[in-house]
């Protein structure tokens, strides 16, 4: 595959309108620049997973195999794990967010500030 070929396949646009979940559009912009980075956080931090565990086992790797290696149950479980601790952490502020709306929004610390100031 030519660089402009691969260029052109990152790029490719999917059919059909894009979903919008948020109001602001430049805020889903930025929603969707953050999860496309720590996709590809994910995705470094399986191979650096695969290439330490064949490290571990052998003390010397081969890219083919890096590129071969398939997890054990175990492993995948492993991995797993870690994506959804990570995407916690990346989205614990939509999902705090969420969470206060479904249980009524409490307000926040500005408007209990705003509240006692005019008392």
């Amino acid at each position: 595959m030519s660089i402009a070929e691969a260029l052109a396949q990152a790029g490719a646009k999917s059919k059909g309108k894009r979903p919008q979940f948020l109001k602001d559009p430049q805020t889903e912009q930025v929603l969707a620049i953050t999860m496309a980075v720590a996709q590809e956080l994910a995705v470094m931090r399986e191979r650096m997973d695969t290439i330490e565990r064949l490290l571990d086992e052998k003390g010397v790797v081969t890219r083919d195999e890096i590129e071969e290696f398939q997890p054990t149950k175990y492993e995948a479980a492993e991995r797993g794990l870690w994506t959804q601790e990570y995407l916690s952490r990346i989205l614990r502020v939509v999902q705090q967010d969420a969470e206060a709306m479904a249980a009524g929004a409490e307000p926040t610390s500005e408007a209990v500030g705003k509240r006692f100031s005019k008392g």
